[in-house]
């Protein structure tokens, strides 16, 4: 069964490179409290560990509440990688780039699209969180759970009145 919540507030931290999360956990805490089914695992539209800090907006998420996150974001924010072959379920590690330690994988969700950097965010191995996003795609290239909270925002920006 599936369940949704949305919530509004004023944004009081600045966007910086790096603290996406300080900017967007007030919401999206404020959104988990109004769901009344709650999934096993989160997908996140942002970095878990694959994040400068090892931080990203997955890991702070799930540390917060201490559930099982995963961070699927369109972009690489650190590490580097080599191009995952073009066929869906496809994948490759993404590596620090000093250490070499593996902080995620680059996913190919559909065959010759764009892959999606996904990440671990808490509770969640680097070998299970590209088998739990792979089992969440369908036609699209990202996740069902992150391409319906997409939509949603979507439609709810234009139920905003511009100031």
């Amino acid at each position: 069964m599936a369940d949704s919540a949305s919530a509004f507030l004023e944004n009081s931290v600045p966007y910086v490179p790096g603290y996406l999360s300080f900017r967007e956990i007030p919401v999206l805490l404020e959104a988990y409290e109004k769901l009344q089914v709650l999934p096993d695992v989160w997908l996140v539209d942002g970095a878990g560990i694959a994040h400068p800090r090892r931080v990203g907006l997955a890991s702070h998420f799930g540390v917060l509440l201490d559930v099982p996150a995963i961070g699927v974001a369109k972009s690489r924010l650190v590490g580097v990688h080599d191009d995952p072959p073009m066929e869906k379920g496809s994948r490759v590690p993404l590596r620090d780039e000093k250490t070499g330690e593996v902080i995620g994988s680059v996913v190919r969700t559909r065959t010759g699209v764009k892959p999606l950097f996904v990440s671990p965010g808490h509770r969640v191995s680097i070998e299970t969180a590209p088998e739990v996003v792979l089992s969440c795609c369908t036609r699209y290239r990202l996740p069902e759970p992150t391409r319906a909270a997409h939509n949603m925002v979507t439609a709810l920006k234009k139920t905003i009145p511009s100031s």
